[in-house]
C-alpha cells in the first residue's frame, strides 16, 4: 500500500501531522474520519518525492553504512535521555556522522523537526535512510511518551544486527580473498606463461590435446582481445545483478540457497535471529502484532522467509495466533521458535520469549561462522587443486607425448 503525509484536524480544532499506509486517499481519510479527525493535506510518497532536495533524490544509491546508523540511533538515545532538545541534538548529530547522505538527511530532520513536525515524520522523508521499523518505532515512541525507551529498543537491536553482520561477513572473507587470489593468479599464468609454451609448441611441432589446446585459446584470448573478454565480464555481471534482483530471480535463488547443506542452516538461524530480534523490539515499542509483522518482513534477507511472514500477518489478522501462522511455513522457521511462541502467546509475553529466541540464534550464528572457515577450507583446496592439476597436466602432457616420439 502507499504511504500518505497527511495533515488533518479535530473537531475542537486541533491540528495534526503524520504518515500512514492506505489504499486511497479517500480509506486513508475515512480512517482518519472514525479517530475524529478531517483530512485537509495529503500527499502520496511519490509526490512528496518531487519535493525532495536535490541532495535527497539521490538517497540510496549508496547505502549508509550500519555502524554510522548505530552510532547515530546511540548518541541520539543518549541526548534524548538527558533531556537535550531534540533540534539541538540532531544538529549536533549532523556534525557527527562521518556518511554525506546522513549528514544531509539529518540536517534537513532538524529544519522539519523545527518547523513542528514531528521526528517520525521527519524521518519518512527519507525512506533510503531510515526504514519502517525506525519509523514506526519512534512513532509509537512518540504517541505513548516513552522516547527514551523506544530509542534504547532501538539502538540494542542496531548493535546485535551489526554483530551478527559483521561475523558473517568476517567468515566469509577468507573464502573470498582466496577465490579471488586464485582467479588473478590463473589470468596472469594465462597470459604470461602461456604464451610462452604455446611458442615451444610450435616449433617442436607437438601434437596437441584437447585440453591444452582449449587452455592456449583461452590465453591466446585473453593476451589479445582482452578488451572483449573485460566486455564479456561486465555484460555477465550486469545480468546477474538483474537478475538477482529481480522478484522471480531473487525467489529462485533464495530457494536454491536453502537447499544447500552448508548454507542452509546458516541461512534459517540468520532470518531467525532476525525475526526474533526485529519483532520483539517492535513489541517492546507498542506497536501493534499485524503492522509489527509486515515490519519484520521488510528486514529479513531472504524472499521465501519474508513470504511466510507475510502469509502469516495476514492470518493473525483474520484473528489467528502468530505460532499458528508460521507452522504453514513447512520447515523455514525452526520447531523451537513455533514451540517457544506458543508459550509467549499463552503466558502473555511474546515480546520477552522473542528477545531469548534472538540471543539464542545469534550464539548458534556464532558457533556456526567460528567453525565455517574450518569447513570451506578443505573444499577450496579441493577446488584448488583440481584446477591446479588440470592446468599442469594440460600443459606437462604434449612434453611428455614429444619425449615419447623421441625414444
Amino acid at each position: 500500500m502507499p504511504q500518505y503525509f497527511y495533515t488533518a484536524i479535530s473537531l475542537q480544532g486541533e491540528k495534526i501531522t503524520g504518515n500512514e499506509n492506505a489504499k486511497s486517499e479517500r480509506d486513508l481519510a475515512r480512517s482518519l474520519h472514525e479517530k475524529g479527525y478531517v483530512l485537509t493535506r495529503v500527499a502520496s510518497g511519490q509526490n512528496a518525492g518531487a519535493k525532495r532536495t536535490f541532495s535527497q533524490l539521490f538517497e540510496g544509491l549508496f547505502p549508509v553504512p550500519l555502524s554510522e546508523k548505530l552510532l547515530f540511533m546511540r548518541n541520539l538515545k543518549v541526548m534524548v535521555q538527558a533531556g537535550v532538545p531534540l533540534p539541538k541534538a540532531l544538529d549536533i548529530l549532523a556534525l557527527q556522522t562521518g556518511s554525506k547522505q546522513l549528514k544531509n538527511a539529518t540536517e534537513d530532520m532538524r529544519e522539519k523537526v523545527m518547523q513542528g513536525e514531528t521526528l517520525s515524520l521527519a524521518m519518512s522523508r527519507h525512506p533510503a535512510v531510515f526504514s519502517d521499523l525506525f519509523i514506526n518505532m519512534i512513532k509509537a515512541g512518540e504517541e505513548s511518551g516513552t522516547m527514551e525507551v523506544v530509542l534504547s529498543h532501538l539502538t540494542l537491536q542496531l548493535e546485535r544486527e551489526h554483530d551478527l553482520r559483521s561475523k558473517i561477513q568476517g567468515a566469509l572473507m577468507y573464502p573470498a580473498v582466496v577465490v579471488v587470489a586464485m582467479i588473478g593468479v590463473g589470468i596472469i599464468m594465462l597470459v604470461s606463461v602461456v604464451p610462452n609454451l604455446t611458442k615451444t609448441f610450435k616449433e617442436l611441432g607437438v601434437a596437441l590435446p584437447p585440453t591444452t589446446r582449449f587452455i592456449i585459446g583461452l590465453g591466446d584470448f585473453l593476451s589479445h582481445q582482452w578488451y572483449i573478454a573485460l566486455l564479456v565480464f561486465l555484460v555477465a555481471a550486469f545480468a546477474l545483478y538483474r537478475v538477482l534482483k529481480s522478484k522471480k530471480g531473487k525467489w529462485v535463488v533464495d530457494g536454491l540457497m536453502l537447499r544447500l547443506p552448508l548454507f542452509s542452516p546458516l541461512i534459517q538461524k540468520i532470518n531467525s535471529a532476525f525475526f526474533a530480534r526485529t519483532l520483539s523490539s517492535l513489541i517492546g515499542a507498542g506497536i501493534p502484532i499485524v503492522k509489527s509483522l509486515e515490519i519484520t518482513s521488510t528486514v529479513l534477507n531472504n524472499g521465501r522467509f519474508r513470504k511466510a511472514l507475510e502469509d502469516a500477518a495476514e492470518q493473525v489478522r483474520k484473528g489467528a495466533k502468530l505460532s499458528q501462522g508460521l507452522k504453514g511455513s513447512g520447515k523455514l522457521y525452526p520447531l523451537v521458535v513455533l514451540q517457544m511462541l506458543e508459550v509467549g502467546e499463552e503466558t502473555g509475553q511474546t515480546g520477552e520469549i522473542l528477545a531469548k529466541l534472538a540471543d539464542f540464534f545469534e550464539e548458534e550464528v556464532n558457533a556456526i561462522t567460528k567453525n565455517m572457515a574450518a569447513i570451506i577450507e578443505p573444499v577450496l583446496m579441493l577446488f584448488m587443486g583440481g584446477a591446479v592439476g588440470f592446468f599442469a597436466v594440460s600443459m606437462i602432457q604434449p612434453m611428455y607425448s614429444m619425449l615419447g616420439s623421441i625414444k
